[in-house]
């Protein structure tokens, strides 16, 4: 399978610690976190034709996706 671009970790590298620690401590984190990577995870497949999408949900997901990261920095912050 091929690279899948903007994992969090590769986003926000300086805070991989932080986002280890906010995983386990904080659910809410959590939950965002894994809601992030599932988004970013069907963009990829929708990206790369493995299951295509039309543009609108495409739009809507990358909106979501930017949602979420805009969150997730905001605690990262914090942090």
């Amino acid at each position: 399978m091929s690279h899948t671009p903007h994992e969090l970790l590769e986003e926000f590298p300086e805070k991989t610690e932080a986002m280890q620690r906010l995983k386990g401590e904080d659910a809410h984190f959590a939950r965002m976190y894994d809601d992030y990577h599932t988004i970013n995870r069907a963009i990829h497949r929708a990206e790369t034709d493995v299951e295509p999408t039309d543009d609108m949900h495409m739009s809507e997901m990358r909106k979501e996706r930017m949602m979420l990261k805009d969150k997730i920095a905001a605690i990262l912050r914090d942090a």
